[in-house]
């Protein structure tokens, strides 16, 4: 054949086989089978897999034939989870686990921290001091007068909510509604009929959120200051997203180590300096600053999570650590409703981080970017501190992973940028994708939370602010359940496509459904009402809550999955800075008064459709091995969807055969070298 004479030609046997370079990063079968004990498993349900690592040369180095052996390590270094990880004992050594409980600790108060903004800047209800004297205002609570009232939302009643209740109601018994005064929105009022409640210099307020006094309440941000509270809202989540983008570039650079110590250390600075704000711009510049070093943290954390575990247990052990910080936003008005006092709860947050500074000296480096970056001088004192503390024997070593290291300790470490990701051809559109979701699944999550709790659903019951945060709650824990079985039973590409596919569907619905049932409930004879359209509205907003959720965090898990090592924090750092483009549309739609929401929704429903289609274009990660390089992930390509027939022509060649142009027309003949049974991705038709 025309293919097997050019390989000829090129210096090899006629029964040689090409070099792993396939399009869909899988090697043909002769190469597969030899090269079986350093690659990675293969997924289930025939997903995609990571291109396995050429047969080694019995002297111990690469194949002669390999052009770049002088220029590269040991494969059996490269091949991290085949050789190096068994070595130290996988999840099973005692070190590995107090390691990855380490890592789910911290996550308790960064729950802390990313809830804290709904009680510190909360808007309370508010009303002129001095606007006469009537009914106290405990005693309004239980006659039920303020839920007629239009401009004032109902007062909680849970056993939160009872002190601060009625501390407000014993320095405010000159004001009531017998004096003929109407309270104003918490919102900035409009020009008109609301400007003349705001002519007031002094204000008394009622917080819901568990306190007796918040960041609105110590400033008067209400009125024509309460776009500073919006502000103040956009600052930590600006700084978050700076924070994940630079601190994930730095982490791939100088480690994750010294990247987690430093953004612990200037978080407890800038996190307790916040508490001793004077003014609303102090507290806003600060809040950036720690929303920064947050980032670090959540950031580094995340990744040695995924780079300590086997193929096997990655997706189990981050979600311990989404249920521990889960437990973290359950607690959190608690903790409220102890502090009483804004500033005491900010220092209570911050003051756990105090416990991590231990991290400097019982933390270690990610043995797999030292590795995958080629420090083997530093990889191999830590290789053998793992050793010594699992009390693993020399003998367990026997694929000579050791012997191997002390060859290549004079090698120059190889350190890469994310930048590096523009000269790849797939590895960027799959960091690209999951960009998209990550966005579209955080910036959707606040249409369908405002529809279920915006004033346009009247249902008592999501009129207080403790149901509301505990209906938002409960969502998001029943989501990651549900996460846990879809991606068992469906893997991680099948788990996003159907939470995506539930997410487009229900804002489809509520933007169509709903408009068609408003249109036939102004006819008496539909049998159609406003309550009817609030019912179906909560329905369709709580199942698109559950899904986007659940597309936004396996957007993140996969994203770690599939980007190297060398540059897996700049990777994720992309995606978790998309979620906080999205997350920060919140508070803009909230700045607007809610102006340009419906269009706000209707972009993000555009976007699940695109993002249905381009989830189709990811691999399948579950049970993989972590690429180690960008030559790895560049590799990491989808499978077919359905699997060739047998004896069915491939449609892809190889980049080798590509690249002679020459003998495209012998395409053909490929299907001749191939044994019965191969498709053109080197695994058996099922």
């Amino acid at each position: 054949m025309a293919i097997d004479r050019r390989r000829e030609a090129a210096g090899g046997g006629p029964g040689r086989q090409l070099a792993p370079t396939e399009e869909n990063g899988s090697l043909p079968p002769g190469d597969a089978a030899a090269s079986a004990p350093l690659g990675g498993r293969a997924g289930l349900g025939g997903g995609a897999e990571i291109q396995p690592l050429p047969p080694l040369h019995p002297g111990g180095g690469p194949h002669p034939s390999c052009c770049s052996a002088a220029a590269a390590p040991s494969l059996l270094l490269l091949d991290y989870d085949g050789s190096v990880l068994p070595f130290l004992g996988g999840l099973g050594g005692g070190y590995q686990k107090t390691l990855v409980l380490l890592t789910w600790i911290p996550a308790l108060f960064i729950g802390f921290s990313q809830f804290s903004d709904s009680f510190l800047l909360d808007q309370p209800n508010f009303w002129c001091r001095g606007a006469g004297k009537g009914t106290e205002l405990a005693g309004v609570t239980t006659s039920g007068r303020w839920g007629d009232m239009g401009n004032w939302t109902s007062l909680p009643t849970t056993p939160f909510s009872t002190v601060p209740w009625e501390a407000a109601g014993n320095r405010s018994n000159s004001s009531g509604a017998d004096g003929g005064y109407t309270p104003p929105l918490p919102s900035p009022p409009d020009k008109g009929d609301n400007a003349s409640n705001c002519d007031c210099h002094a204000w008394d307020y009622g917080i819901r959120a568990g306190l007796v006094q918040n960041v609105v309440s110590k400033w008067d941000l209400v009125c024509d200051n309460a776009w500073k509270v919006h502000i103040a809202k956009f600052s930590l989540l600006v700084g978050l997203i700076f924070g994940y983008l630079i601190t994930g570039c730095i982490a791939d650079w100088v480690g994750r180590r010294p990247v987690l110590l430093f953004s612990i250390i200037f978080i407890l600075i800038f996190g307790l300096t916040v508490a001793l704000s004077v003014n609303v711009t102090m507290f806003s510049t600060l809040r950036f600053f720690e929303g920064f070093c947050l980032a670090g943290i959540i950031l580094t954390l995340y990744a040695l999570r995924i780079e300590l575990c086997p193929p096997g247990k990655r997706f189990m052990i981050t979600m311990v650590a989404s249920f521990v910080a889960m437990a973290g936003q359950f607690l959190m008005p608690g903790l409220a409703a102890l502090c009483r006092d804004w500033q005491v709860l900010q220092a209570l947050i911050i003051c756990p981080f105090l416990l991590m500074l231990l991290y400097w000296s019982i933390f270690p480096e990610s043995l797999r970017w030292l590795m995958a970056t080629q420090q083997f001088e530093s990889a191999k004192r830590l290789i053998l501190h793992f050793t010594q503390k699992n009390c693993v024997s020399p003998e367990s070593d026997i694929k000579g992973v050791m012997p191997e290291l002390e060859k290549e300790l004079s090698r120059r470490p190889k350190k890469v940028c994310i930048v590096k990701v523009v000269g790849t051809r797939n590895l960027w559109k799959n960091i690209v994708v999951l960009c998209v979701n990550s966005l579209t699944g955080y910036g959707i999550h606040h249409c369908f939370a405002r529809s279920m709790m915006g004033h346009e659903v009247k249902v008592p019951l999501l009129e207080n602010f403790y149901a509301d945060y505990y209906t938002t709650a409960s969502i998001a824990l029943v989501s990651c359940l549900a996460m846990c079985l879809v991606v068992r039973f469906l893997g991680r590409r099948g788990g996003l496509l159907l939470f995506m596919i539930l997410t487009a569907l229900a804002s489809l619905l509520q933007l169509g459904l709903l408009n068609l049932i408003g249109k036939y409930s102004q006819h008496p004879d539909s049998g159609m009402s406003d309550s009817v359209k609030d019912k179906f509205s909560i329905a369709f907003s709580i199942v698109g809550m559950f899904a986007s959720h659940a597309v936004g965090s396996l957007s993140v898990f996969f994203c770690a999955e599939i980007t190297p090592t060398v540059i897996r924090c700049g990777g994720l750092g992309l995606v978790l800075a998309s979620a906080g483009f999205g997350m920060l549309t919140a508070p803009i739609i909230e700045l607007h008064n809610q102006k340009g929401y419906f269009l706000h929704h209707i972009i993000f429903a555009c976007c699940t459709l695109i993002c249905i289609i381009c989830i189709l274009l990811l691999p399948e990660s579950r049970d993989q091995n972590l690429p180690e390089n960008i030559s790895n992930g560049e590799h990491y390509t989808r499978q077919p969807l359905l699997p060739h027939k047998k004896g069915e022509q491939p449609l892809l060649l190889t980049n080798a055969e590509l690249k002679d142009y020459s003998g495209l027309h012998d395409a053909a003949a490929a299907g001749d070298t191939l044994p019965e049974g191969a498709t053109a991705n080197g695994m058996k038709a099922m």
